[in-house]
């Protein structure tokens, strides 16, 4: 079943799951024609219910909405390639680590590309005061037993890792992040080139190149 405007196009209800810009992620329902030119829009009624999970349409919402980019734009066939060669590859680029957190959710793991991202960005700061800070709200997100996005670390990786958060360091979280990317380069990684958020997006793309004639 497909909703369709006045002009006989296909519209998409979605839900943005996370569109992310640095730390800040913005939830809300819109209708959009997936991987058009891009319009402005107002919604003007809540979406119908079978179409709010779909996780196509909501990598769809994020490249329509996402504040990185003006004029977003669909990732092209060589770019998807890349994303295949290595989960570094994919990690470092905009649109796949987006469309890899959104299949992590689907599949109730999405605390451990959470964390790598949260990591990520941990190691990037320069202020010894707000070094500390990041490092207890990591702890608290991810490492404390029973914290909101807990991941799967053994009791002397979490020892070590609540020991140093007296005097944190850059490197305080490198074992827990370096266990949780062989965790998801060995599983959910593989899953993610074989599903469908993968493989919409290759077929959007070559049907891209197909409609430019190369």
């Amino acid at each position: 079943m497909r909703a369709v405007d006045a002009g006989g196009r296909d519209m998409s209800c979605v839900t943005l799951a996370k569109a992310c810009n640095g730390s800040a992620c913005k939830t809300r329902d819109r209708w959009v024609t997936p991987f058009t030119a891009f319009t402005p829009f107002t919604p003007t009624e809540p979406p119908p219910r079978f179409l709010r999970k779909t996780s196509w349409s909501r990598f769809g919402y994020f490249l329509k909405n996402s504040a990185l980019h003006r004029r977003p734009r669909m990732p092209t066939t060589d770019e998807l390639d890349q994303w295949a060669e290595s989960l570094d590859v994919l990690l470092g680029h905009k649109y796949g680590v987006v469309a890899f957190k959104i299949f992590s959710k689907m599949e109730f793991c999405e605390e451990n590309v959470e964390f790598w991202l949260a990591c990520e960005e941990f190691k990037r700061i320069k202020s010894s005061r707000k070094l500390a800070a990041k490092a207890k709200r990591i702890y608290e997100e991810f490492i404390e037993s029973e914290s909101p996005q807990e991941i799967n670390l053994d009791f002397m990786t979490k020892d070590t890792i609540q020991k140093s958060l007296q005097h944190p360091t850059i490197s305080c979280f490198l074992p827990a992040q370096k266990r949780v990317y062989t965790l998801m380069e060995n599983n959910s990684y593989p899953r993610f080139l074989e599903s469908d958020v993968y493989g919409n997006l290759r077929t959007a793309a070559l049907r891209s190149v197909a409609h430019r004639g190369g």
